[in-house]
């Protein structure tokens, strides 16, 4: 079942549900892609329609951003609840882990990736690390026949949105891979050059707050989530749905 959540028609899934459609993914032939939108992806997607039909054209949808799930309850559609890519993709590892599956890593700064990799084959030795690289690059052919060479069964792609949403759109099918996840900054959590809140801020649905803590230039980042909510709170009073096009 999609919701409809300010443009983006989101996967109403619970955290397993969507580990258990990933790994439906992987057994399917031909090439699909995982998307993980927060607050700053439907704002972004309202102005750059190319982002918001990829968005909505991918295999998988889910909220990653507890503004999204707010949204969602404010609009009177509400969805299970977030589903943290990072945890999204730790689930689909230990999936590949038990198939013995092929991964290939891709983006963040150079040595990240490599680092991250070494860190889940450390954790997960069952699965092959085919290949990485890291997102510093400027022409995708030469990625993309390293990634088709490397014949993976599932792709992390960490390039950052909305690069990483339309590079999985566009090249996704001559990679090779069976399932790719865009993922932002979750290579860094593998890698350890980032911490994720502790689970008591998890819990409580205050893990961006941790962040901003820890890093307050994102100030201007957060402050999209309520610019999300106000949205979502107007589109209700008005008695209407922003809906997909």
């Amino acid at each position: 079942m999609k919701i409809n959540v300010l443009g983006i028609n989101f996967d109403a899934l619970d955290p397993k549900q969507a580990l258990e459609c990933g790994a439906s993914l992987l057994e399917q032939t031909g090439f699909h892609y995982v998307v993980t939108p927060n607050p700053e992806f439907i704002l972004a997607a309202e102005k750059d329609e190319e982002f918001r039909q990829v968005l909505n054209h991918a295999d998988l949808v889910l909220p990653d951003g507890i503004g999204v799930v707010y949204s969602a309850k404010l609009l009177g559609t509400p969805l299970k609840g977030r589903v943290p890519g990072v945890e999204f993709a730790e689930g689909m590892l230990a999936e590949l882990d038990r198939r013995g599956g092929r991964l290939f890593l891709l983006g963040a700064k150079p040595g990240v990736a490599e680092q991250a990799g070494a860190n889940i084959c450390a954790k997960y030795p069952n699965l092959v690390l085919c290949g990485t690289h890291d997102g510093y690059f400027k022409e995708d052919k030469p990625v993309v026949d390293l990634i088709a060479q490397a014949r993976p069964d599932l792709l992390f792609v960490c390039l950052g949105a909305p690069r990483q949403e339309k590079w999985m759109a566009q090249f996704g099918p001559a990679t090779g891979a069976k399932l790719a996840a865009g993922l932002g900054g979750s290579l860094d959590v593998f890698a350890g050059t980032v911490q994720r809140a502790p689970k008591i801020w998890q819990k409580l649905n205050l893990e961006w707050a941790y962040r901003l803590m820890k890093e307050p230039k994102r100030i201007d980042r957060m402050a999209k989530l309520p610019l999300v909510l106000f949205k979502a709170i107007g589109v209700r009073l008005s008695g209407g749905r922003k809906e997909d096009a």
